[in-house]
């Protein structure tokens, strides 16, 4: 079969013995020489998410758009956070574009490995694929939804600059620690089947121990690096800096770029190690 197709089963112990010395290195050329079985696995996520819906993409839009509109009535009308001198229907979808994207890529991901069981036990082809294409997949929903965001800077006549340019170094940081995330949760998820059930809890603690609801201003100084041991709390303020035209918090950013360095890597290494035996367990 052709390097899209995969390699039949019968060549699976002996490419199996040479993934044993695999490092995390040939791990990620894998992702380059098999690009093509790649994008084959992201359209297939992406159709079958879409598969049967009467909204379709909408739903996209509608998730960080309903929650926008809650956020701002509870925490912005109501409890009256600050928003760091951004309107408050801003602050709350810049910040839940990044948390959308992350906690439904997670999600996908960390499944990604038990719902292509058919494949995996037929078709030998790098396992990394299956979370790298479901994080990647994702993507497209969070292009969709930041058209409103578009809409939203225009609306409420928000001027960029230059600093913006930033913008794809924290995309690439989001996606990383995504996947750092996903794929060791996904190998996890094989072997612990409580995994599904627990992580939707998991993700929902998750958000509200980052900086989606309040700027990272509200949290008091002595336990902010504490907060910032959180990537996403990076990512998010980062992102809210770049578009309120406000300092780029250097300090919080690096400490995301260290600790989802390291997620990934260990992600990685423990995803490949576990690699071999998903056919056996699964």
């Amino acid at each position: 079969m052709n390097k899209a197709s995969g390699l039949i089963v019968d060549d699976v112990p002996e490419l199996m013995e040479v993934g044993r010395s695999q490092g995390i290195g040939q791990t990620l050329s894998d992702l380059w020489h098999h690009r093509e079985l790649l994008y084959f696995l992201v359209w297939k996520d992406i159709k079958v998410k879409y598969k049967q819906t009467v909204l379709g993409v909408a739903w996209v839009i509608l998730q960080p758009l309903i929650g926008m509109a809650l956020f701002t009535l509870l925490f912005g009308r109501v409890a009256k956070l600050p928003s760091d001198g951004l309107p408050y229907p801003l602050f709350y979808y810049t910040s839940l574009l990044s948390w959308t994207y992350f906690s439904t890529a997670l999600i996908t991901a960390s499944n990604s490995v038990l719902s292509s069981t058919s494949l995996i036990t037929k078709v030998y082809f790098p396992r990394i694929l299956i979370p790298a294409a479901a994080v990647i997949g994702s993507l497209l929903d969070l292009a969709i939804a930041s058209v409103i965001l578009i809409g939203l800077l225009i609306f409420y006549q928000v001027p960029l600059g230059s600093e913006l340019a930033l913008f794809p170094i924290v995309l690439i940081l989001l996606v990383v620690f995504t996947l750092g995330v996903g794929q060791f949760l996904a190998a996890l998820n094989v072997n612990y089947r409580d995994i599904k059930h627990a992580l939707p809890f998991v993700v929902q603690l998750w958000l509200f121990a980052s900086p989606v609801v309040y700027p990272m201003s509200l949290v008091p100084e002595q336990y902010r690096w504490v907060v910032s041991l959180n990537p996403m709390t990076g990512i998010i303020e980062t992102t809210r800096a770049l578009i309120a035209g406000r300092a780029i918090p250097w300090d919080c950013l690096g400490i995301a770029c260290a600790i989802t360095a390291l997620v990934f890597v260990l992600g990685l290494y423990y995803f490949q190690c576990t690699a071999r035996r998903f056919a056996d367990v699964i």
